[in-house]
């Protein structure tokens, strides 16, 4: 079952830290589109949200007895406009950049799935190494000053055993636009392992 795969723990990949002001923000990325962005460029009023992603993983895709989280994608960035904050997609799989993971296989899949956000290419997973990013999804929320307020899960509905549903990701966006204390800030990642070409 998928619920039961998770990421593999690498020690070398160190998790930021909540509250601070997180890394590379000015760091420049490739688009689809041939133009760059960086993180700090693209925050809205109340901060940005960051996905790491993927075109392949079954938990971003979906599978048999998981629909994928890539299906909120688009939902999630109205949600996230909606309470004052940007979203982007980053696709960090440099070990697969020519082939599942190359510029055209995005392009492809973006078209595909209507992504209604930008969806950049981290060159040598830089920004995934410095954020410490280990699975497709991964999930960075920012506040303004570009400091970490959640990150993990969307949600828990990989979890086929779960007795409830637990919306980590909006309820940690909808407190922050309200001014109100974020309950879950954190959440262990699930999904596949960012496909990092080994140094």
């Amino acid at each position: 079952l998928i619920s039961t795969l998770s990421f593999s723990q690498d020690p070398e990949i160190k998790t930021l830290p909540l509250g601070e002001r997180v890394p590379m923000i000015q760091h420049q990325m490739e688009s689809l589109d041939g133009k760059t962005y960086n993180l700090e460029s693209m925050s809205g009023e109340n901060g940005l949200l960051v996905v790491f992603s993927c075109n392949t993983c079954p938990f971003v895709i979906g599978s048999d007895n998981f629909e994928g989280w890539e299906k909120q994608y688009n939902d999630l960035k109205k949600f996230a406009e909606a309470n004052g904050f940007k979203m982007v997609l980053i696709n960090s799989n440099e070990a697969k950049r020519d082939s599942d993971d190359s510029p055209e296989a995005m392009k492809k899949r973006a078209a595909e799935k209507g992504y209604s956000m930008p969806y950049l290419i981290d060159k040598n997973s830089e920004l995934a190494d410095a954020f410490g990013a280990r699975t497709t999804p991964h999930v960075y929320l920012l506040n303004k000053q570009m400091e970490l307020i959640y990150t993990g899960a969307i949600d828990n509905k990989v979890d086929g055993k779960r007795t409830s549903d637990e919306n980590y990701l909006k309820d940690a966006i909808e407190a922050k636009a309200n001014n109100k204390e974020i309950k879950t800030t954190s959440t262990p990642p699930r999904g596949c392992s960012i496909k990092r070409v080994k140094k």
